[in-house]
């Protein structure tokens, strides 16, 4: 579905972006795995390598808000693979923390990476976009659509992500650009692995279709919108999440 297509996707050394990467290669494209930290996206390009040698993938760890960084992986990914196709900004961090304690070091690190970094990379991607007519696709979250009990600054980051895609969408769709989101409900990932059996099995009660989602119901969701069937479509924030909407 993406033959010969060049994606670069952030936050892709673990987890859904992980899955992503996955999944993108086994339907034919070249991959960038952007990641925190030389050592984590070494060992995730180890780990694809070692199911299949033949995959075309590089990685490197740029702090995403900052636009020098960004601006240079991008030029290393045009030069190693020719072109860009498609950038999925998928990297972000969440939060819990109530209001009162809340402190300006965590609202500024889920700011500088949940919104500035999509904006950053998505400006820097634009260049090679407009070459190829690709797409954008972000992660938001169902947070984004209802918020959350505490931890405000990830569902308003999340909300900001919606923001960006749908306006995203109206002003390059002239380009020949697409962009769209998906919205993960609770997915089966390290934090949620860890969490205690009696935790796990009450959130399983609130999803209609009765199970956690896993990283590959992400990956597929993204494969569908950087493909050519999703031609049609932008400005979308695509629910992934078992209709756990309430």
């Amino acid at each position: 579905m993406l033959q010969d297509k060049v994606a670069i996707i952030t936050g892709a050394s673990r987890g859904i972006g992980f899955a992503t990467a996955l999944k993108f290669l086994e339907n034919g494209a070249k991959v960038a795995v952007l990641g925190k930290g030389e050592e984590g996206v070494k060992d995730a390009v180890e780990e694809i390598k070692k199911i299949n040698a033949n995959y075309e993938v590089v990685g490197y760890a740029p702090e995403l808000h900052k636009f020098e960084e960004v601006r240079e992986v991008f030029k290393k990914v045009k030069e190693q693979f020719g072109k860009i196709d498609i950038l999925i900004n998928n990297a972000g961090i969440s939060s819990s923390t109530p209001l009162e304690k809340y402190t300006e070091e965590e609202y500024d690190n889920i700011s500088d990476l949940n919104i500035k970094g999509i904006f950053v990379c998505s400006k820097e991607a634009l260049p090679y976009l407009k070459e190829t007519k690709g797409t954008i696709i972000n992660t938001s979250s169902m947070v984004s659509l209802h918020g959350q009990p505490s931890g405000v600054m990830y569902p308003a980051s999340k909300f900001a992500v919606n923001g960006m895609t749908k306006s995203l969408a109206r002003e390059l769709a002239p380009l020949g650009i697409r962009v769209n989101a998906v919205a993960p409900g609770i997915i089966e990932t390290d934090m949620v692995k860890s969490l205690p059996k009696e935790m796990i099995e009450p959130l399983i009660k609130t999803i209609p279709l009765g199970r956690i989602g896993k990283p590959e119901d992400i990956a597929n969701a993204f494969l569908y919108l950087a493909s050519d069937m999703a031609s049609y479509v932008t400005g979308e924030i695509l629910s992934v999440d078992g209709a756990a909407r309430s």
